[in-house]
């Protein structure tokens, strides 16, 4: 009897390196090892990558893409993710789902063919994984590949009459109660609500400031740039760019600023004054960017700015924004709720309080699965202590600006009308201080909106000290 002729065993090949897709999942790992934030974890891989000539321009586009994508999507890849493995989420080791995620993306997020989709995927789990699980992989991502997005998320979100939140969570990829808090902060319906959240996961444009009496906004209107929608000081980049190639911006003549950050500040200085306009204070000014606008538009003024910022490091930062700025200012380490000034010092006050963050989430993608709702509560004795220290220091007459990056109630308006039942002080109608700004709501605060205004979601209540 013959025995059939054993068919010779394959020779093992090494898994190729992707340096795109390593150093998108090297990112990714950060971010859920480390707490680390994209933005800053980012840019040195890619620069190490391009000084070896591991990559180009087009590839850092790409790995951006992957990266920033993957993290604005998380939520509904991990819903599709759990619906293609056979056991919990949560016993599926993190770098294993960090590379399914950065598969999925491709996949249902990205015009990369699926074939080559999947076939890079596992190379990459291959490398980062060992070949065992690059096995897992390769049968998830192939599950995941059956369908499209459309289709996916027809399986795994209730139906909108069902659960209106959950399904635009998981639609749109914001966690349940950020849903919920934007929609009470938007009020109006559906349609509202889902294109904030489609704003929140659109590519935003890079920003500049033009800083007064060093540069203009038409200094910067080089290539692919635009004049700002709103502040004359504003220049976009409709189509990225990189800011460090800009002459007035290497030089700090010019900065990136998102154009609801300078419209805060305008406001502020449009507010009418009774009596004297010297002396201006920014109660946090880290890291800087603001306060470099207060600075020179109060010189054109011949008033001079105090910034003052708690963290050494981020006044350090505030020091280098200010740098070269005309007329007086001065920054110091200080903390806002134990002010080194004396009460009724200046004539014109900004805060911009640290608070969760949830205007900038289009910038800040992993910053949504990373909030809780107790982080509010959290940030709510600072927030009206801060509030409170600046209306004390302002004198009578003067004017405050509290400001803050989230559209959360209750680190707006309910932070205002607590601080002012107690402190001297009257809110005054902030929409006139902007003129030509459309949908700045009923007054007297403000609330900017990525959707209707192009920037991040900014909220300013101006207050006049009685």
């Amino acid at each position: 009897m013959s025995s059939r002729p054993r068919r010779p065993a394959r020779p093992y090949r090494r898994p190729k390196k992707d340096p795109v897709r390593l150093i998108a999942y090297e990112a990714l790992r950060a971010v859920d090892e480390r707490d680390a934030y994209a933005n800053l974890v980012l840019p040195p891989l890619l620069r190490e990558a391009r000084e070896r000539g591991d990559i180009d321009g087009r590839d850092a586009a790409l790995a951006t893409e992957l990266v920033y994508g993957t993290l604005r999507r998380q939520g509904t890849y991990d819903e599709i993710v759990a619906a293609c493995v056979d056991r919990p989420l949560r016993e599926v080791d993190p770098p294993v789902l960090d590379v399914l995620s950065l598969g999925a993306h491709q996949l249902l997020g990205t015009r990369i063919p699926a074939h080559a989709a999947v076939s890079a995927t596992v190379e990459l789990a291959r490398v980062v994984l060992g070949d065992g699980r690059a096995r897992f992989v390769n049968a998830v991502l192939r599950r995941i590949a059956a369908d499209d997005l459309e289709g996916w998320l027809e399986k795994v979100a209730p139906p909108y009459e069902d659960d209106p939140e959950e399904h635009l969570g998981i639609v749109h990829a914001h966690p349940r109660w950020i849903v919920s808090a934007l929609w009470d902060a938007l009020g109006g319906g559906r349609g509202d609500v889902e294109a904030l959240l489609e704003a929140d996961n659109a590519r935003p444009e890079v920003t500049l400031v033009a800083r007064p009496g060093r540069a203009t906004a038409e200094e910067l209107l080089t290539g692919d740039a635009v004049p700002g929608r709103w502040s004359p000081y504003a220049v976009r980049l409709t189509e990225g760019g990189e800011p460090g190639a800009i002459g007035a911006v290497r030089e700090g003549r010019a900065g990136v600023q998102d154009e609801g950050s300078q419209l805060v500040a305008l406001a502020l200085a449009n507010a009418p004054l009774d009596g004297p306009d010297r002396r201006w204070l920014d109660g946090c000014a880290g890291p800087g960017g603001k306060a470099a606008l207060l600075g020179a538009l109060a010189a054109g003024r011949g008033a001079a700015l105090l910034a003052a910022e708690k963290q050494p490091h981020r006044a350090r930062l505030v020091a280098r924004a200010l740098r070269g700025n005309p007329g007086p200012y001065q920054v110091v380490t200080a903390d806002g709720t134990r002010p080194a000034w004396r009460p009724g010092s200046f004539d014109r006050v900004l805060v911009d309080v640290p608070c969760t963050g949830l205007g900038a989430l289009r910038r800040r993608p992993e910053a949504r699965w990373r909030r809780r709702p107790e982080d509010l509560a959290g940030f709510a004795p600072l927030q009206r202590g801060l509030l409170t220290e600046a209306l004390r220091a302002a004198r009578p007459g003067g004017v405050v600006g509290y400001a803050t990056c989230s559209p959360h109630p209750a680190e707006t308006r309910a932070v205002v009308d607590d601080v002012l039942k107690h402190e001297s002080a009257e809110m005054i109608d902030a929409r006139p201080m902007l003129p030509g700004v459309p949908a700045l709501g009923d007054g007297p605060d403000i609330q900017l909106w990525p959707h209707l205004h192009g920037t991040d979601a900014m909220y300013l209540a101006l207050l006049r000290r009685t």
